[in-house]
């Protein structure tokens, strides 16, 4: 096998193209995309100077590219890996994991999109355990929604771009995954980035507000952020997302989680979508519970593996 591996930490355009073009063809081959979309902003937008790079050349043809995000220091680097479907079965599946691995200082969490068996047979072979399994549910938006009220003092209104959302939004965020080191964490300019993608829409992005007494300031409490995706990752037509939803620790327990998301499946519906998917960790079952109440049904699974 004539493969060269050459790490960076920040890549040019002609990489990133050849990467996307790689990223792209296995989307086509295996009916999910490799990398997640923090790995996705990266490539397009650079950011943290501490990600790393792996590509993988098979003479001048880049033939497969790792993600190792050093995200969390106490659990470790996470890392995503795809070869080119043209070049598989050549054992540079296990070259590039190696190389993730030793840009990860041997400490390594990897994603595996869609519980691919091919991907399985690798982690195993390089004795990872699987750690996490986070499932991607689906329903149809055709038929009756379950209809639902909003706790006392509460009202939904849309995401402001251009006033004290953002901040106030990236705080509520923190509080309300606190215990989730990758959503909890993002910042200002995570928030930023999305706002700048083709998808974002304020009108889809829901702020449940509670004033603080009579005529106090409107404080938020919870949030549905939707998403249309029109990429063809997700069959060949437009689907809806509950992109995420968080409520304040303070609110919980008050049906106003199932409200918001409610909400939120009304407004994707009413964009003319058939069907709407969402992302849940198997280890969150009132999280699964609520989803499966709303009609969701498990469609596929994206796995974690550490080592």
């Amino acid at each position: 096998m004539n493969a060269r591996v050459e790490h960076r930490g920040s890549l040019g355009g002609a990489e990133v193209a050849a990467i996307l073009e790689v990223a792209e063809a296995a989307t086509e081959a295996d009916g999910v995309g490799p990398l997640n979309e923090q790995a996705l902003l990266h490539l397009r937008y650079g950011g943290d100077e501490q990600i790393g790079a792996v590509l993988l050349y098979e003479g001048d043809d880049l033939v497969g590219y790792a993600h190792v995000d050093p995200v969390d220091p106490v659990e470790g680097p996470v890392g995503e890996l795809v070869v080119h479907p043209a070049f598989r079965r050549r054992g540079h599946g296990a070259h590039l994991l190696r190389a993730a691995l030793d840009r990860a200082g041997g400490r390594l969490r990897l994603w595996a999109h869609g519980g691919h068996p091919a991907a399985e047979a690798l982690a195993r072979s390089a004795q990872f355990e699987k750690v996490r399994s986070l499932w991607r549910m689906r329903r149809p938006l055709s038929g009756d929604l379950p209809g639902f009220e909003l706790p006392e003092g509460v009202r939904l209104r849309t995401f402001e771009p251009g006033g004290s959302d953002p901040e106030a939004w990236v705080a509520l965020n923190a509080r309300a995954f606190a215990h989730h080191p990758e959503q909890g964490a993002w910042t200002i300019e995570d928030l930023r980035l999305r706002r700048h993608e083709p998808w974002f829409d304020p009108a889809g992005f829901f702020l449940a507000v509670r004033q603080d007494g009579p005529g106090g300031a409107d404080r938020l409490v919870g949030f549905h952020w939707t998403k249309v995706h029109d990429d063809g990752d997700h069959a060949h037509e437009p689907i809806g997302e509950v992109y995420v939803v968080g409520v304040d620790p303070g609110e919980r327990g008050g049906g106003l989680g199932r409200s918001l998301t409610l909400a939120g499946l009304e407004y994707l519906r009413s964009r003319g979508l058939s069907q709407v998917m969402l992302y849940v960790d198997e280890s969150n079952p009132s999280a699964v519970r609520l989803y499966e109440k709303l009609g969701f049904t498990r469609w596929d699974v994206d796995v974690m593996y550490r080592r």
